[in-house]
């Protein structure tokens, strides 16, 4: 965790008004599967379950770091719902994957008129590591280890902050669209064990 250098009452502000946006639609958020179990400054999570799955299941926890915001963006983790500890890599249960395929035409040397665009799938997850070792981070902008590496230093947080970004709501979107939302199945053993999520990536 960072430590805080921002006057602690700017950001505890800022924090209780990312709380209060989200309690004024709770209850909707709720039936999105979104259940907030723990606000404390600076750090805020939240259950993320995916109720169009028959039956229902706890996909996520995310962990939110406030300090220094909006200073800083917030650090964005998923985590253990039971524990709140981090996932490593290899124990992930969502990549947050999304399709970033694209319609091409085939080759000039084969053009002919009518001739239909070929996709090229290409899935690219928003989480990123190195090792399976690693705890991943969330690579979005808007989100502290996003702009924490050199190579994004040309995409820096205050691009972003003066747009509102880093907002908890926000964010969470991301998360319930890409990894949560996207779930269209699992299958469950008479173990039982889950055998895994099947999903749709989103574009």
């Amino acid at each position: 965790m960072n430590a805080q250098y921002v006057d602690p009452e700017v950001s505890r502000n800022k924090f209780d008004e990312e709380l209060r946006d989200f309690r004024a639609l709770e209850s909707e958020y709720r039936q999105r599967g979104w259940f907030l179990t723990e606000a404390d400054f600076p750090r805020i999570q939240v259950l993320m379950a995916a109720p169009q799955l028959k039956p229902p299941a706890i996909v996520t926890g995310v962990a939110f770091d406030y300090t220094n915001f909006d200073a800083e963006p917030p650090s964005v983790k998923l985590v253990n719902p039971f524990t709140g500890r981090p996932y490593l890599a290899k124990e992930l249960p969502t990549r947050l994957d999304r399709d970033v395929s694209a319609s091409q035409p085939f080759p000039p040397q084969f053009v002919q008129i009518g001739m239909p665009m070929v996709r090229i799938s290409q899935i690219q997850p928003f989480m990123q590591w190195q090792s399976p070792e690693d705890i991943p981070f969330v690579c979005v902008a808007r989100v502290r280890q996003y702009h924490e590496p050199p190579a994004h230093s040309g995409d820096s947080w205050e691009l972003h902050r003066a747009a509102g970004a880093g907002r908890l709501v926000r964010l969470l979107e991301i998360i319930s669209c890409y990894g949560v939302e996207s779930i269209k199945d699992y299958t469950v053993q008479l173990l039982p064990q889950v055998s895994g999520f099947q999903v749709d990536a989103r574009a």
